[in-house]
């Protein structure tokens, strides 16, 4: 399940790289290509409740394996494909099958672990998540840069057949068999499918397509309505459940003890995690005159932090796990704050910038891997897919939000310097790497103020 999760992340992560590449062989528009980029998002985050609910329905396991069967097929599709439009249509099924294989992961953890075993089966699932978010990027840069038997970019897609194919085959014997009872096939609530659909959609398309395109009318008109949309659906969802029905967001779990923390808590570690390494991600490519491969291993030490502090944080005193998600999103801001002087003047950062990068690990796994745990921990089973799907979703568009608004901020600060050399994106990056601090700050505080709510 954990391999299945790794993947999926992976290949969200693994063509910002190969997008150059891409761009160029297909002759895509810098629109398409983002299109390319996010398409596998916006499907993805679009229907990661409504999958956890199929799973709720007819069987984790048995759900889990035919997200994975369309997943492989779509991936084996994008590597073949021969123009920008069939590879964005590919992409958009592949962030289907991961909607429908991911909140599995979670529900089937929260089904089969009890007490400890569940904090350490959450504890290896949250550094998963942010390993595979960095590793996308070196993986990405090591098949780009090889070119294997000259097939450029494709090998990025390529790569998860043979790893999906035999995940099929050994899901099939070690899965746990669902037998789901009458009382668990609830309604797939199509119309908050729809509202729910709708409203992620207004808000991701434009944030997607807002600075290709400067950021018209359109853009700030659909994000607005987005918002109108999220209201109408949270009141659809309060009415259904009064009336006896099965809304997509059961409101109990919103009401539940600490998920709104959680929720705005992962928005701000994700968008800080999207933020930072979008547009390091761009200096040092564009900026610095790295290769893919070099680019990709700058994210290492980020990367192998992360998992070891997301596998170790429950060995802690209890006394120290307190304080662990406030101190992690301080850490972060402090790391992040660092990176800008340490690469100022267009400079490699030498030692420091990677002590930087290692603090930023640190301080992201603190803030996200306990909320996570603690949010999924105590919710009652019944509830699980619910959950799942919830925190599934918020953390796609914690990701996508940060991507946005920082990628933003990076290439506008860039555009108003002049040229895109060393010295100007250094100067662009350190504008952002405050930004990221003081949202990381935010996340420090919002635990004082939604607790004394």
């Amino acid at each position: 399940m954990l391999a299945a999760t790794f993947m999926a992340l992976l290949d969200v992560f693994i063509v910002n790289v190969a997008a150059p590449t891409i761009g160029s062989e297909l002759q895509a528009s810098g629109a398409e290509l983002q299109l390319v980029v996010a398409g596998y998002t916006i499907t993805y985050s679009v229907l990661l409740i409504t999958g956890a609910r199929l799973g709720d329905r007819y069987g984790h396991g048995r759900v889990h394996l035919v997200g994975m069967a369309l997943f492989t097929a779509a991936s084996l599709a994008c590597g073949l494909a021969q123009g920008a439009t069939e590879l964005i249509v590919f992409r958009l099924v592949q962030g289907i099958g991961s909607a429908v294989m991911i909140p599995q992961v979670l529900s089937l953890i929260q089904r089969n672990f009890v007490g400890e075993a569940r904090v350490k089966a959450l504890g290896a699932y949250s550094a998963v998540l942010a390993v595979g978010a960095v590793a996308g990027q070196i993986l990405g840069g090591v098949l780009v840069s090889a070119d294997l038997f000259g097939t450029g970019w494709r090998p990025v897609f390529l790569v998860n057949v043979p790893v999906g194919v035999v995940l099929l085959i050994v899901g099939r014997r070690v899965l746990p068999r669902d037998h789901v009872s009458p009382q668990r096939r609830r309604g797939l609530d199509l119309p908050g499918l729809v509202l729910l659909g709708a409203a992620v959609s207004l808000f991701t398309v434009p944030l997607v397509l807002g600075q290709e395109e400067d950021w018209p009318l359109w853009s700030w008109l659909s994000l607005a309505a987005a918002a109108v949309l999220f209201t109408v659906f949270r009141t659809y969802e309060a009415r259904l459940a009064r009336r006896g029905g099965d809304p997509l967001i059961a409101p109990r779990v919103l009401r539940h003890p600490g998920m709104g923390l959680a929720v705005l808590r992962i928005m701000a570690v994700m968008a800080v995690n999207g933020g930072f390494l979008f547009v390091l991600t761009l200096h040092v490519q564009g900026g610095l005159g790295y290769s893919a491969l070099r680019a990709g291993l700058t994210f290492a030490p980020t990367a192998v932090i992360f998992g070891l502090v997301g596998l170790t944080w429950r060995r802690w005193s209890a006394a120290c796990q307190r304080a662990l998600t406030p101190a992690g999103f301080l850490l972060t801001a402090l790391s992040v704050a660092g990176v800008g002087p340490a690469l100022q003047g267009g400079s490699d950062g030498g030692v420091w910038v990677y002590v930087a990068y290692a603090g930023v690990g640190v301080g992201l796994a603190l803030a996200f891997s306990p909320t996570l745990t603690r949010a999924l921990a105590t919710v009652r089973p019944e509830d699980a897919a619910d959950a799942s799907g919830l925190l599934a979703t918020v953390t796609q568009l914690g990701q996508l939000t940060g991507v946005a608004a920082f990628g933003t901020l990076f290439l506008n600060r860039l555009e108003s310097l002049g040229a895109f050399e060393a010295y100007t994106s250094a100067e662009a990056l350190s504008a952002c790497m405050f930004a990221l601090a003081g949202t990381a700050a935010v996340g420090a505080v919002s635990g004082l103020v939604l607790r004394r709510r």
